[in-house]
């Protein structure tokens, strides 16, 4: 549902920016936990597999689970 002209006049005056921007902000905080997330991620999988504690598949899973998680958030939250 898009704002009126007069909601997003009354969300300006009273906040001082506008929709867009607090949606820019949004975005690059919900991508930003996201990529630390999958840096922690594949960083404790690689570290379990070097240390032999996991296999190369198990790795591989995390790696491709957080690249099919990051895709499917861009595709939903950018499009």
């Amino acid at each position: 549902m898009t704002p009126s002209a007069d909601q997003v006049a009354a969300f300006q005056a009273n906040g001082g920016f506008s929709p867009g921007e607090v949606s820019a902000v949004v975005l690059g905080f919900v991508f930003a936990v996201l990529l630390l997330w999958g840096v922690w991620a594949i960083r404790t999988a690689y570290v379990g597999w070097a240390e032999q504690r996991l296999s190369e598949r198990q790795f591989l899973g995390v790696a491709v689970r957080f690249l099919a998680m990051y895709l499917v958030l861009s595709f939903f939250l950018l499009s």
